[in-house]
């Protein structure tokens, strides 16, 4: 029995486990959208395909569950685009099925054709055109299997006419789920005990890699008596439940994150590919594990690089460890971190009258929000916030563009985990400038019937780059944003829609957003002098920012410059 091309497109997505896919339909995709209107295949109807990418990359990251998105040729296909350098930079397995104009026209300069091979080969982990109808189970098979075993984003070129031809014999290509164990050998475990036998003041910087290894690291910690400092990506899998956590380090993170990197002697990479230099110890001896060995000592110098998942590799090491006795490091990040955190705990305090702390709002959000809760987070300053303030408790997850540090990422983001799933809360932190730039797709919630809850950081600014102009000792240009009431136009898109602007408004708002049965979008006035503190202050940092203050008093800006004292340094 015959098939068209479409079908087995579609039963091919099937059978390795798609079950929604995210798009807008359009004329060279018509026999693909028949037939997914045919199967089991829940297609997502979305206002811009920057958005299926966004919103099919989180769904695929967090569930774990390969996803789809399609849309037509041209212009439809090139939308796409940020969204997958996003979800492909995430690990997100996700095939998007970018539709053709037909193959008699290709390389004819006809309208709506586009080399997608050349836009999307630099951005994905596989990338091919079906080239004729009995091909077409063999390439889509293909690209899954990339998918799934390389974890990125895979793309099937399939022109129009292809997609309608019909296949006689359609040979029965599928897709395999593996799960390798991957592990170092034996004498590089020995290697790897030895090194941290000899260490005095032992550190562990978790990564990302961590995932389902909570347990294996905990034991890791107490038998080294280590502190544990994470990458922010590692947030989810380390924080819970971990009296060795330090905290982040980097520039969003905190005092006992960074003193517990800078003041090892020997340091344990697990899974981390932090990207910064400057953020690792100069004089200490460095281990690294890591599952992709190309990520081997690319960050910063290391002594001793090795290849393995961690949770296996962990199983291994440990019974090499011998317990060790000598807890002063710890003790001493320890006392590093109780002081950083009741810092922590001040910023998180309510302002007064107008001015509302982006800090406090976040906490607010963090204790009333469900303990399964999903927080998704544009780039900028909402991503510093969730991850400073958003506590974690191993059932919760976060997510930001950490990788690809996008803006309007959130609220497609948010858009996908609530597709996914359907029966917890979604919390999208949307700064106003990122909700602007997507802002069609709160459309998407309605049509959709997705409860997603949005919360708009409203600055009137783009603030973290405002930020970083300050810090630099320029006077901040071109980041104005003039804004509409948020919360009243969510109100006529079909939101549940609030705007706040006084600080003693705040906790009652947000819990009545958070108990909205449908989508909820609530507009905060947050101050738009609040600084990005990093965990450690250089001495430039402090010398632009008084340029920048002198030259906005120079300007005749002086009330600029009262904001930023006042709403961080007097109203706290």
């Amino acid at each position: 029995m015959s098939k068209r091309v479409a079908e087995i497109v579609v039963d091919t997505l099937q059978q390795a486990g798609v079950r929604r896919c995210y798009g807008i339909v359009g004329d060279t995709l018509n026999h693909v959208t028949d037939a997914l209107h045919r199967s089991e295949i829940e297609w997502v109807h979305v206002r811009h395909e920057e958005v299926a990418a966004f919103a099919a990359g989180a769904d695929s990251l967090i569930s774990g569950q390969l996803t789809a998105c399609a849309g037509s040729c041209g212009p439809g296909g090139l939308h796409f685009i940020n969204g997958i350098f996003e979800s492909n930079r995430n690990r997100a397995p996700m095939v998007l099925i970018a539709s053709q104009v037909v193959t008699s026209e290709l390389g004819m300069e006809f309208p709506q054709e586009v080399d997608f091979k050349a836009v999307y080969g630099s951005c994905t982990v596989f990338c091919e055109q079906v080239h004729s109808p009995a091909q077409a189970r063999r390439v889509v098979a293909l690209a899954c299997q990339a998918a799934i075993s390389r974890r990125g984003v895979a793309v099937v070129i399939l022109p129009a006419d292809i997609s309608e031809a019909e296949v006689k014999h359609d040979v029965p290509f599928s897709v395999h789920y593996t799960q390798p164990v991957l592990r170092p050998s034996d004498a590089e475990l020995q290697h790897i005990a030895e090194l941290l036998g000899q260490g005095k003041r032992i550190g562990i910087y978790a990564g990302a890699g961590c995932q389902g290894a909570h347990a294996q690291l905990l034991e890791l910690a107490r038998r080294l008596q280590a502190p544990v400092a994470h990458t922010s990506r590692a947030k989810d899998f380390v924080e819970p439940d971990n009296p060795y956590n330090m905290g982040m380090t980097g520039v969003f993170g905190i005092e006992s994150g960074f003193h517990t990197l800078m003041e090892c002697d020997t340091l344990l990479l697990l899974g981390a590919d932090f990207a910064w230099g400057q953020f690792y110890p100069d004089k200490a001896t460095i281990i690294q594990v890591d599952r992709d060995g190309s990520h081997l000592g690319r960050r910063h110098p290391v002594n001793l690089g090795v290849v393995g998942d961690i949770a296996p590799t962990l199983d291994a090491l440990l019974p090499m460890l011998p317990p060790r006795e000598d807890s002063s490091f710890l003790d001493e990040c320890i006392e590093h971190r109780d002081k950083a955190l009741k810092k922590r705990e001040q910023e998180e305090q309510p302002g007064e009258g107008e001015l509302i702390h982006p800090q406090h709002l976040t906490a607010l959000l963090s204790k009333y929000a469900t303990d399964d809760a999903l927080f998704t987070a544009d780039g900028g300053s909402p991503m510093v916030w969730v991850l400073r303030h958003i506590r974690v408790n191993g059932r919760r997850r976060t997510l930001t563009s950490l990788l690809h540090g996008t803006m309007a990422n959130a609220m497609p983001q948010a858009l996908g985990l609530q597709k996914a799933f359907p029966g917890r809360q979604v919390i999208s932190l949307s700064g106003d400038g990122g909700l602007a730039m997507l802002l069609g797709d709160l459309l998407t919630a309605v049509q959709e019937n997705l409860p997603i809850k949005v919360v708009v950081f409203n600055n009137g600014s783009l603030n973290f780059v405002e930020l970083e102009q300050k810090v630099e000792g320029l006077l901040d240009n071109y980041t104005d944003l003039k804004n509409p009431d948020f919360g009243r136009l969510a109100e006529v898109i079909g939101f549940h829609g609030r705007t706040v602007t006084r600080s003693e408004d705040l906790e009652e708002a947000v819990q009545d957003f958070l108990a909205q049965r449908g989508p909820a979008l609530l507009d905060v006035h947050t101050s738009r002098a609040e600084l990005v503190m990093p965990p450690q202050i250089e001495a430039k940092q402090v010398a632009g920012t008084a340029l920048y203050a002198a030259k906005a008093v120079l300007s005749g800006r002086i009330d600029d410059v009262k904001h930023l004292l006042v709403d961080n340094f007097l109203k706290k």
